[in-house]
């Protein structure tokens, strides 16, 4: 089990990234949160077993139709233990 803080960054807000992030979270069973960040970033924080985390990174890369992400930043966590995924306002 790994967790991994993440933080994109480019277009990647009014373009259905959080949705589309959680679509492919709950797909892999991941769990964790996603929230759009004042400065037009978006933050996501993913646990599950490793392969299933790296394939969500993976679709973080590229983001839905519409968004371009510049910059992805990802950072280690400690896995909380916690189940389902959330989009946050």
């Amino acid at each position: 089990m790994i967790r991994r803080r993440v933080v994109a960054t480019g277009a990647v807000q009014g373009v259905g990234f959080r949705w589309s992030a959680a679509r492919e979270a709950e797909q892999h069973s991941v769990s964790g949160w996603v929230r759009n960040r004042s400065d037009g970033t978006v933050e996501a924080s993913l646990e599950g077993e490793e392969h299933a985390v790296c394939a969500v990174l993976a679709w973080f890369r590229e983001g839905p139709p519409g968004a371009r992400v510049d910059d992805l930043d990802v950072r280690e966590d400690e896995p909380q233990g916690i189940s389902g995924f959330v989009v946050q306002d």
